[in-house]
This record gives structure tokens, C-alpha cells and sequence, in this order.
């Protein structure tokens, strides 16, 4: 267990394969199963570097209690999710870059996985795996996988904002990134943001770089975790990072293919608040949403979305919308 500046030893040693990045921060009830799943790799070739921020219960002590070499526990005082991992990320020895979140889990085969995806194609400079959600179930590990025999496909996504709206393919725990990469794009996780700070990276690397999948599920997220921070419906705005890359995709220095389909993704968020003003009975917002969305005119939601803000009675409308949300329908076809 190393803490703090690492030691001599530490850094004479030949850098490993992989850094696995966990930020932390009062997650004691998880973390020492989230570190066993990490420790247990088939592919052992790592190091972690795990960042607690500010932890006010055990966490930092539960980490600095291990025995083992690979993992360096660093303790600074609370900055937040996007400064952890960004002092992480200027600290990594490895060649590859991983997250993992304090309350998430790594199946065994994870990072060999990524290697073995590294090895087919080794253009990329991106690679990631599916993933599986969990329920809370107070700490324990996920459910048993149910992996496929077979060799998984490998997709190749060169644009992300138009294949993101398919639904997610990976999430920030099942992606590794070349180091020297992330580090040319520092700060990755803007300092301040607590909603899509991660996503806004994502999206950044997919205008960057093509990003290979492995379609198989070796990361189980953790969902309904108290104090976490997750993805959020009733935004009041358009999310800082969605303007942000907005503004990317105008300023003239994005790919034109991969600016339209930012702006078109920007678009969709925009229905998205639409549909949460009609959830709260504002039609007259939903309108104003809708024009303001006018690049996503053409498309079956956008038109669906204008019917309910006219149409619809209030209740129904809502119904409707939280129906489909709840089974991961809301994209660009509903």
C-alpha cells in the first residue's frame, strides 16, 4: 500500500499495462468489495491509483489497510469527483488509463478483455466493454454473469453523440483510454460539475478518436447507491457540457459529420426538456423547448412531443413520458 507521493521503489518499477483510477469519497460500505473485484484481474499487469476525497467516515482507512503493492491510496481534502480523477490522471504510471467507481465492480476478465480488444485492432486508442446495472443490495457483489461463449463483436464507433442515441454502449467504469491521450486533453473531467462530467469526456474523445466496443458485459454498475451522483430527468436547463459541446460543434474545428451529429444529440436534450416541462404541466415551456430543438424537426419524437404540448391532456402526457423512460425507450424514435 503506498499513500501520498509514491515511493522510489514504486517508480522504478517498469510502468504496468493499465492505471485503474478510483476517486472515493464516504463509500466505506463498498469499497473494499469494489478493490477485491479490481485486485482479482486475470490480466495482472496494473496498478490503482484510488483518490479519496475528503472522506469523513473509514474509506480512506479501509484502503489503506490492504497489503497489496498495485494500489497507491492518495488523500486530499474534498474537491470533488472531476479533481480527483484529473490528479489521478497526471499521476498514472500506466499506459492505459481505467475507472472505476468506488461502489462499482470489475468481472475478472475485464481487463484482459481490453487487451485482447487492444490486440485486434491496435489503431484505437480507445476501448471499452458493456456493462450490466445492480440494484443496492448493501455492498455485496452483482449478480452472477451470464457471459456468452463466443468471441464478442468489436464495434467500431467513429461517431458517438448519433450512436450514443441508440442508448449508452459503455459507461466511464468499462472504458480505458490511452494515457498519453487523456492527457493532452487535461483537465478531462471539468473541476465544478457534478452532472455529465463524464459523458462530456466521452463525447470529446468521439470527436477526437474512434472508440472500439467489446460487446460483452464485464463491469456491473451499481444503481440506487445513496450520495451518488447519476443521471438526472428534471435538468431546469440545457446541462453546462451539452452548451459546451455546442459550442464545439459551431466553433468550426470539429469533423462537419461529427458536428452535425452533436448538434442533432443537443437537439434531442432539448425534447428531453420539453417532455419535463410537460411532466410539469408547462405546455407553453414544452413549446419553446420544441423550437429551440428545431434541428431534431424531422424526426418522429420531435413531432409525438409537439402533439402532446398541444394535444394532450396533462395527465396523460406525463404518463406517457415516464412510461417510456422507465423502459429505457426515450430516444430518437418515441
Amino acid at each position: 500500500m503506498h499513500t501520498g507521493t509514491p515511493s522510489t521503489a514504486f517508480e522504478s518499477a517498469a510502468p504496468p499495462r493499465f492505471t485503474v483510477i478510483v476517486p472515493l469519497h464516504n463509500k466505506a460500505r463498498y469499497i473494499g468489495g469494489t478493490l477485491a473485484s479490481a485486485l482479482a484481474q486475470e490480466w495482472r499487469d496494473f496498478e490503482v491509483i484510488v483518490i479519496d476525497d475528503g472522506s469523513t467516515d473509514a474509506s480512506a482507512a479501509i484502503v489503506a489497510s490492504l497489503r497489496d503493492p498495485r494500489v497507491r491510496l492518495v488523500c486530499q481534502a474534498n474537491a470533488g469527483v472531476s479533481v480527483a480523477r484529473n490528479r489521478a490522471i497526471d499521476m498514472a504510471r500506466g499506459e492505459w488509463i481505467a475507472f472505476l467507481d468506488a461502489d462499482d465492480w470489475q468481472h475478472p476478465g475485464y481487463l484482459a478483455q481490453l487487451v485482447a480488444t487492444q490486440q485486434a485492432h491496435p489503431e484505437l486508442h480507445a476501448v471499452a466493454t458493456r456493462f450490466i446495472e445492480f440494484r443496492d443490495n448493501g455492498g455485496g457483489p452483482p449478480p452472477p454473469w451470464r457471459l456468452p461463449a463466443e468471441t464478442p463483436e468489436i464495434e467500431r464507433i467513429g461517431d458517438l453523440a448519433r450512436r450514443w442515441l441508440k442508448g449508452p454502449s459503455f459507461f466511464t467504469g468499462s472504458i480505458a483510454v490511452r494515457a498519453s491521450l487523456l492527457r493532452a486533453m487535461q483537465p478531462c473531467f471539468e473541476p465544478g460539475d457534478s452532472y455529465g462530467e463524464d459523458l462530456e469526456l466521452w463525447f470529446r474523445l468521439g470527436e477526437r478518436t474512434t472508440i472500439g466496443v467489446a460487446h460483452v458485459p464485464l463491469v456491473a454498475y451499481r444503481t440506487q447507491v445513496g450520495g451518488s451522483l447519476s443521471e438526472h430527468r428534471d435538468q431546469p436547463r440545457v446541462p453546462a457540457f451539452i452548451e459546451r459541446m455546442r459550442l464545439r460543434a459551431v466553433s468550426g474545428r470539429m469533423d462537419p459529420d461529427r458536428a452535425a451529429s452533436a448538434l442533432f444529440y443537443v437537439a434531442q436534450i432539448k425534447v428531453d426538456l420539453a417532455r419535463n416541462a410537460l411532466m410539469e404541466g408547462n405546455r407553453l415551456g414544452s413549446l419553446k423547448w420544441l423550437l429551440d430543438a428545431r434541428r431534431a424537426i424531422f424526426t418522429k419524437r420531435w413531432w409525438l412531443t409537439f402533439a402532446m404540448a398541444l394535444f394532450w391532456p396533462t395527465g396523460l402526457a406525463r404518463n406517457y413520458v415516464f412510461r417510456v423512460r422507465r423502459r429505457g425507450l426515450d430516444a430518437t424514435a418515441h
